[in-house]
């Protein structure tokens, strides 16, 4: 059962993995534009499988307040408040960090790093989803920027 869970997470990451490519975009707010292939939980919404722009709403020396907006950036999804999480090393592309949920659940984003930077956003999410997504397993993706 536990080894079906997991294949299960491996595909939700697959399919999510690939598809994702950040935009070209001023680096203070560092903006990045991610594809999911299925549905992906935040804190208090879903977004349905599509493209968003996940980007700091100011470049000040604070940012712990991510947009997640449309593709094209004329719908706002969530605002959502972060903590500063670091990584061992940085890479030259995006990478998403997920909690395994349930089965029928989305995937709940976890954290999310910039190309290049250690330190990236850890999603704080409400009591009532906190303990739920707290407890899951995690799993990494590294997503292609398209570039290579």
């Amino acid at each position: 059962m536990k080894s079906l869970m997991f294949a299960a997470s491996i595909a939700a990451v697959a399919l999510v993995g690939p598809l994702a490519s950040p935009a070209q975009a001023d680096e203070c707010n560092e903006m990045t534009e991610l594809t999911f292939s299925a549905p992906v939980a935040l804190p208090r919404v879903t977004l349905p499988a599509g493209t968003y722009r996940f980007a700091h709403l100011d470049c000040g020396t604070t940012n712990h307040i991510l947009t997640v907006t449309s593709e094209d950036g004329s719908t706002v999804y969530a605002m959502l408040l972060t903590n500063s999480v670091e990584r061992a090393t940085a890479t030259n592309r995006p990478e998403v960090i997920f909690a395994e949920m349930p089965k029928g659940e989305a995937e709940a984003m976890t954290a999310w790093f910039y190309p290049d930077e250690t330190t990236g956003d850890q999603l704080v999410y409400p009591k009532t989803e906190a303990r739920t997504v707290k407890n899951a397993p995690r799993e990494t993706v590294f997503v292609a920027n398209g570039a290579e």
